[in-house]
């Protein structure tokens, strides 16, 4: 959603970064009929530094065996209904199998989430989390169509969205909702005027076509995948369309794929009121080390009085930019995600509370995709693009209004935020293509599907929901009872275990199965 609003299944990749001419990439082979992209071969060489698109920043470390990451580029249609006109080129990244070749699988390709974040720059960034997985796969990751290096939808500049992601999401006059609007529909002409090409391209389903290419490209019969967030939406629409072609699949932190965009954006304000809700919980809990409130309604009603404070009378930020209550919504949503942010949190709002605004800007900032150099990725331009594309629902303020109660309801804090995210595909210039996607996926081999309890983006009855839509033996569900956005990288032993037990080794855990 293009509104400054948490994106409706974000996962780490939220700190990824922006620039990329919205075509780059994108070229003509003169429609040749004998032209077969299953065959190409790809040039595997040592990665660039990430670009601005992408975040940003240095060059992959090397492996802990002394490799290095390698990157190469995959050309692909630019319209798969028209596979043999315009392409794309799609950036990928590498890392080759660790252990001895006799025991190698093939490749396990990941998408990190958003939709709009850079695989190529996620990847690496926690690779060390993967290396068991790397003793039986090379590791691949990409930038999904409309992201980073693979064509980027390019809206805005730095300069305006500094501004637009300061401007107030939640109006509350006539004049303040006509600003608003007006500012979404200037964010969408220029989505439109700079990426027009690429906008009707992006859907998850291309994405999904995409990935079966990479899988012949690459060399493996079946699609062995992880996929995180919003990944697990793309994951269920690939075996929807390729349910032979499954292999070993996990999905993680689970969108719930039978929601309309706003049953999806209910369930966030529901989510993160209640990763809110156990923040403060734990935060009264720990009276010297969290010095927010003497209970956990106390910290919940200090924060709604200064997000309240911030309507009228924003604080200093990063300089020159004020912390406005957008930013400071936002800044709080991001450092839900985990409970390893929690201490950002509070030494955010110790600071908000004495006037200084610094630490929630850096934290809205890094949901954003902007560095301190005041760069941007193109997160939240491919999120949007993606978001609109696939999803037919557009929404007026008359809706809106309708349902602010039960938004309200589900979160006197980010329930406003979340209920004007709706508008966000109202002027876009591309049809959204379904009401919610089919993972209907008959035949598939078994997908293991991890549901976190307290997971505040993509809340925990999206995972049975998930597991229900792939199909009777198909969805397998393991629940983790634990706290922020997923549950393998939680480092919960259970929960690695089994999924690396189904991974490396073909081993099913039986469905409903509960880590703590």
């Amino acid at each position: 959603m293009p509104n400054p609003a948490p994106p409706r299944a974000t996962a780490r990749t939220a700190t990824a970064l922006l620039l990329l001419a919205a075509l780059a990439g994108c070229g003509d082979d003169g429609g040749s009929e004998d032209r077969d992209l299953s065959a190409q071969k790809l040039s595997w060489k040592d990665c660039p530094e990430p670009s601005g698109a992408e975040g940003g920043g240095d060059a992959p470390s090397p492996l802990p065996d002394g490799g290095t990451w390698r990157c190469a580029t995959l050309k692909a249609p630019l319209d798969w209904d028209e596979p043999k006109g315009d392409t794309i080129e799609l950036a990928l990244i590498r890392a080759g199998a660790s252990g001895a070749e006799n025991r190698r699988i093939g490749s396990l390709l990941f998408n990190f989430g958003g939709p709009g974040g850079s695989g190529v720059t996620t990847l690496p960034a926690f690779g060390q989390d993967y290396e068991q997985l790397r003793t039986r796969y090379d590791l691949v990751s990409f930038d999904p169509r409309g992201v980073g290096r693979s064509a980027g939808v390019k809206c805005e500049s730095d300069e305006q969205l500094d501004a637009y992601f300061q401007q107030d999401a939640t109006p509350d006059n006539d004049a303040e909702e006509r600003t608003l609007l007006d500012n979404l529909k200037e964010f969408n002409d220029a989505c439109e005027s700079n990426s027009g090409k690429v906008l009707p391209h992006v859907r998850t389903t291309d994405a999904a076509r995409d990935m079966d290419l990479m899988r012949q490209v690459l060399g493996d019969d079946e699609l062995h995948y992880f996929g995180i967030s919003y990944g697990t939406e793309l994951g269920g629409v690939y075996a929807h369309l390729f349910p032979e072609k499954v292999g070993r699949a996990v999905f993680d932190a689970v969108v719930d794929p039978t929601q309309s965009p706003e049953q999806g954006s209910l369930g966030q304000a529901e989510g993160f009121q209640l990763a809110l809700d156990n923040f403060a919980e734990d935060c009264a809990s720990k009276p010297q080390e969290c010095p927010l409130g003497d209970s956990a309604q106390d910290v919940k009603d200090r924060i709604a009085q200064l997000l309240k404070d911030l309507d009228t009378r924003p604080i200093p930020g990063v300089f020159p930019r004020e912390l406005t209550q957008t930013a400071a919504t936002s800044g709080i949503a991001q450092s839900l995600y985990s409970q390893d942010f929690w201490e950002y949190l509070v030494e955010g709002l110790q600071q908000a509370y004495e006037g200084d605004g610094k630490v929630l800007m850096l934290l809205s900032d890094s949901l954003n995709g902007r560095n301190q150099d005041g760069e941007y990725s193109n997160i939240s331009a491919a999120n949007v693009s993606i978001n609109c594309a696939d999803d037919r629902p557009r929404y007026t303020v008359a809706d809106v209004r309708a349902k602010l109660p039960e938004f309200r309801k589900a979160s006197p804090l980010f329930g406003d935020y979340l209920a004007w995210g709706m508008v966000g595909c109202t002027d876009w210039p591309v049809a959204g293509a379904a009401d919610h996607p089919d993972v209907r996926a008959a035949g598939s081999a078994p997908i293991l599907v991890v549901g976190n309890t307290g997971d505040p983006a993509t809340p925990y009855e999206g995972a049975r929901k998930m597991a229900e839509s792939l199909g009777k033996g198909v969805g397998v569900e393991l629940t983790y009872k634990g706290q922020g956005h997923g549950s393998y990288d939680s480092g919960n032993k259970c929960v690695r275990d089994a999924v690396n037990g189904y991974l490396l080794d073909g081993k099913v855990p039986p469905t409903g199965r509960v880590c703590s």
